[in-house]
């Protein structure tokens, strides 16, 4: 797989977690609160767009066709299937983007693609693992979320139980039971991470 020259050097850090754990809310304050250090892989995906979602800053919402089309010319750094039928991906460019500007890179991406860039990365990317207080408050935020039928928040808490097996497996592990002392336990752990020589 290429790896664009840049990424050689390049700081990598990615929040993992299962759906409704607090990892989107965590990487936007992140971003808030260092801007001038961070900046988002933008992931490219081909579930549909919610109404709360901007095409280019959340998401890329391409349709299946194009993605497959992307990964027939290599343009992943890593992959996934995710829900029936719902296609994910990391793509290199975004990695070069970002390191282009000087900036370390921060993805928000699921557990079996957060592995695989620690995979490719080693230590050049930190792999935190948000940890919801329990599975019946993943529930309840899925369903405050209000995007979901009922068969998918079930599939996506199902998904959920097995994804806390793998805690063990990050580099760190970010319990998100008071949201503000989690965003500071965040931006601490980032902090340190891009001020370590490496």
């Amino acid at each position: 797989m290429r790896i664009y020259p840049t990424a050689s050097t390049a700081k990598l850090i990615v929040f993992t977690a299962p759906s409704g754990a607090g990892k989107t809310t965590l990487v936007r304050h992140i971003l808030a609160t260092l801007p001038h250090k961070v900046a988002f892989s933008v992931s490219a995906t081909t579930r549909k767009q919610r109404s709360n979602e901007v095409n280019g800053k959340d998401y890329y919402f391409i349709t299946r066709e194009e993605f497959f089309q992307k990964r027939q010319n290599k343009e992943f750094l890593e992959w996934q299937e995710v829900y029936d039928g719902n296609f994910y991906g990391t793509l290199l460019s975004e990695i070069d983007r970002i390191t282009q500007m000087g900036k370390a890179v921060i993805f928000d991406v699921d557990v079996e693609g957060a592995l695989n860039i620690k995979k490719i990365f080693g230590n050049q990317a930190l792999t935190v693992f948000v940890k919801p207080p329990s599975v019946a408050i993943i529930r309840q935020r899925l369903r405050h979320r209000n995007s979901e039928t009922s068969e998918m928040l079930e599939k996506r808490v199902e998904k959920a139980v097995l994804e806390l097996q793998y805690e063990n497996r990050f580099d760190l592990s970010l319990l998100n039971d008071d949201i503000t002392e989690a965003k500071r336990n965040a931006t601490t752990i980032v902090t340190q991470f891009l001020e370590e020589e490496r």
